[in-house]
Parts: structure tokens; C-alpha cells; sequence
């Protein structure tokens, strides 16, 4: 059981804020956002997702950008209270549509509503968005699309040839569109994190895809789903490798360590023919989450050599390549390097011509810097840094230095090769003929590579 709810802005606003059982005094959010905003122990920067302050445990997750936060006196499973914060966020963002400091403002009383059926003294009663639409009628005043800010390649859907920007499945799956017509559509994301590890000399030491089909449904009369994933698709370690990797659209075995489903998919002809059959509920909800450790080929290939250069002075090498088709590109990449705690000043050279990139070096916490807009397939890309130190180095250089770290999205690419092949609807009638949108996206996890 919890005894508060409440949401944070990235100011420290209260946005949202539900006491259930009168048991932690009011202060409780000002409490916490000092905490993790000052957070200064065990040598970490950021707060962990839970502690404990004056008897009080505090749960909190972060949701683009809004903090939602649980409190309780009692000693309950912080993974109980994580899927709680997840699942009343996606709630939350069903009905609104888009799930930002404005929608929440312009909405607050469908929300309170909504906490007060998802949440009764503490205690959870629903999370389904199916469910709640018997309950809550209130019906969303939805932010204009318009108004969102462009997310970039990342963001579109496809269907053969054609796009449909990412806005288009923040609408609301109770409102009604102007006209009162309801758009018949379905968008799947195939989302995969992947996290790699690096050694000095190139080689992978560690990989593994943490991947999940996400399904968010406006079709009405819940028809049912036939979802066809690809043939070659086995689960458990085959001790097969799929390193001949050559593309997002190539065809090929696929090899999952494990898999769990959704409640609504049937699986009577996943053993067969690799189809999954659902009536699928309101609202966007995981169809499949699946992890994959065999070996793959990674997206980036990272080298970095740091050496001294002369006396109280070095060299950083960065080479980044990318190992993708080149009618892929990745973007927002960003490259992280902690350097030695002497180093005073930093000095950077790129390539000639490079555009769309910046440098800097975080001289609080010593750490070299390396964004870059966007990285088409087959590219390679080197950034060369300058050291100055304010002292010698008295050991070995390459130990007071990195690992390398990486964040970057590819759209339209996955490194595990999982496909939907097919996505089918059981027609109500000829002319019935729904929409159906298609997005692959890769993310990194834990990018690193070592000196």
C-alpha cells in the first residue's frame, strides 16, 4: 500500500497531488525534490529511484521529463510500487493523449478522477484503461499536435512507402476527433535497448537486447489481431550466432534467450506459424517483451586511445563508425569520456567539414563531451582531443581515464532482426479497411567501450 501520490515537474511543481492514508506530513514532495535534487551521497550524482528520508520510503520514476512519485511508511516491494508508477503514467497518457506539464494542467480534474479509481486508500484496484472507461466519463481537452515539438526520423510510422508522423498516436483513445468520427488505426512499435560492451582492443565482451512490441489501438469493437512474427524464430540459447547481420529488412534465424506475453494474446498458433492472435484493450500496452544475448552485430563500432603527448600533456583519439546500410541514419548521438582528475584545459580538433557536431568539456566533473546530430550508415566520424594537466601523472594514464560511454536512436533498424511480417484484422465488413503503422526504433542501454 502507498500513502501518496504526486507529480513533479522538472521545477519541482506540484502538478498532481493525492494523500491516501494521512500518515506522512504534507511536506513530503518538497522533501523529496530537495533530496534528489541535492542528492550528494555515495558518490553518486543522480538520487537512486528509491530511498528513505525520516522513516519515509520514496519510489520515483521519471516519465518524459515528469517526475511520479509514491510514499509509504511501509516496507513494501519497490517493484510492485515501479510498475504502479508505470502503469498509472500510461494510464494517465491514454486518456490525455500526450503526457506533458500542459496536458496534466488542462486536465487535472480527469486526472484526480482517475486516481481515484486506479488508487482507494492506498490500495490499487485497476490499472486497465478498458476498465476505467466504465467508471470515468470526463472527457480530455486534447493538446493540439501541432503544438508538440518535432522528435525527428525517430518518430515516424510506415506503412510500404508511406509516413505518418510520430504526433499522430498521441490522440487521446477516448476522445473523438472533430466530426465525431473516430480515425480506425493501429500503430506498433518494435522498440529494442541495446547494451554492448567494448574491450581496449575492439572486441565485444558483453551484448544483449532488451526489446518490446508496443501496440496502441483506435480501432472500435475490439476486431480481432492476427500479428505474424518471423519464421525462423526460435526461444532458448541455440548457441547459434547471427552476426552475419545485414540489414533491418533482411530475413534470417532469429534467437530469443526469453519472452513474455500480454495477458490478451492467445498463442494457440505461435508454435506453428510464429502468429499471435489478440483482441487487443484500449489504450497502449506491451504485446511482447524479449531479451536476446546471442552474439549480433553491433550498430557502432567505437575505438579510443588516449596517450601523453609530452610533458603534463595528452592525446584522446575517438573514432566512431557506423556499421549500418547507408540508407540508414542514426541521430541525437551523444559520446562521454571522463578524463583524469588533473586535467586542467581541453583543446579539440574534428574532422574537416564535419557539420552538426559540437564538444565541450565538463570541467566540474571532468568528463569530455561529444554530441553529434545525426550519423548515416557506413560513415566514420573522429574527434581529437588535446589534454593539458595541471600535474604529472603518476601511474598509468589509460586507468584514470574513461570507459567511453554512448547514447544514440536509430530509427527504422533493429539489431535483433524481429520483424512483423503481417499485421491482420478480422473485417467487419468489405469496405472495412483500417490503417496500420509500423515503427522500428533502437536506443542504447549501456554503450561502452574501454581503454
Amino acid at each position: 500500500m502507498i500513502s501518496q501520490f504526486f507529480v513533479l515537474s522538472q521545477r519541482g511543481d506540484n502538478i498532481v497531488f493525492r494523500d491516501y492514508r494521512g500518515d506522512i506530513p504534507k511536506g513530503s514532495a518538497e522533501i523529496f525534490f530537495r533530496k534528489v535534487k541535492f542528492w550528494n551521497e555515495d558518490d553518486e550524482e543522480e538520487a537512486p529511484p528509491v530511498f528513505n528520508v525520516d522513516g519515509v520510503n520514496y519510489f520515483h520514476v521519471k516519465v518524459v521529463g515528469l517526475l511520479f512519485v509514491a510514499t509509504t511508511r511501509a516496507n513494501i516491494s519497490p517493484s510492485l510500487v515501479f510498475e504502479l508508477l508505470q502503469r498509472v503514467a500510461r494510464v494517465i497518457k491514454d486518456y490525455l493523449g500526450i503526457l506533458n506539464e500542459d496536458s496534466f494542467r488542462k486536465n487535472f480534474v480527469l486526472v484526480y478522477e482517475l486516481l481515484d479509481e486506479v488508487i482507494d486508500f492506498g490500495y490499487v484496484q485497476t490499472t486497465s484503461t478498458e476498465v476505467l472507461k466504465s467508471y470515468v466519463f470526463n472527457e480530455p481537452l486534447v493538446i493540439d499536435a501541432a503544438r508538440l515539438p518535432n522528435l525527428g526520423p525517430a518518430s515516424l510510422f510506415m506503412q510500404g512507402n508511406n509516413r505518418m508522423p510520430g504526433t499522430a498516436v498521441t490522440k487521446s483513445v477516448v476522445a473523438n476527433e472533430p466530426g465525431g468520427k473516430k480515425r480506425e488505426e493501429i500503430f506498433v512499435d518494435i522498440i529494442e535497448k541495446i547494451s554492448l560492451t567494448f574491450s581496449s582492443s575492439g572486441y565485444i565482451l558483453t551484448s544483449e537486447i532488451d526489446g518490446t512490441i508496443q501496440m496502441k489501438s483506435y480501432l472500435t469493437g475490439n476486431p480481432e489481431i492476427r500479428l505474424a512474427l518471423n519464421d525462423e524464430l526460435s526461444i532458448g540459447t541455440g548457441g547459434r550466432s547471427i552476426y552475419d547481420y545485414s540489414g533491418s529488412s533482411g530475413s534470417g534465424a532469429v534467437i530469443l534467450d526469453d519472452c513474455n506475453f500480454h495477458e490478451s494474446v492467445h498463442l494457440e498458433s505461435f508454435e506453428v506459424d510464429r502468429t499471435l492472435s489478440l483482441v487487443p484493450p484500449d489504450g497502449e500496452f506491451p504485446v511482447m517483451n524479449y531479451r536476446m544475448t546471442q552474439e549480433f552485430k553491433p550498430p557502432f563500432r567505437i575505438n579510443a586511445l588516449i596517450e601523453e603527448a609530452g610533458q603534463l600533456k595528452a592525446e584522446v583519439i575517438l573514432k566512431v563508425r557506423a556499421e549500418f546500410a547507408s540508407n540508414i541514419t542514426a541521430n541525437t548521438i551523444q559520446v562521454q569520456m571522463p578524463l583524469p582528475k588533473y586535467t586542467s584545459r581541453v583543446r579539440f580538433e574534428l574532422d574537416t567539414g564535419a557539420v552538426g557536431q559540437t564538444t565541450d568539456f565538463k570541467e566540474s566533473n571532468k568528463r569530455l563531451e561529444w554530441s553529434l546530430k545525426k550519423i548515416v550508415g557506413g560513415s566514420e566520424h573522429t574527434l581529437r582531443a588535446k589534454l593539458t594537466f595541471s600535474q604529472e601523472s603518476h601511474g598509468n594514464i589509460t586507468k584514470e581515464a574513461g570507459p567511453v560511454n554512448m547514447t544514440f536512436t536509430i530509427p527504422m533498424y533493429n539489431a535483433s532482426r524481429l520483424q512483423v511480417k503481417y499485421l491482420q484484422i478480422s473485417k467487419k465488413s468489405k469496405v472495412y479497411n483500417p490503417y496500420r503503422w509500423v515503427r522500428y526504433v533502437t536506443q542504447s542501454n549501456s554503450y561502452v567501450a574501454r581503454l
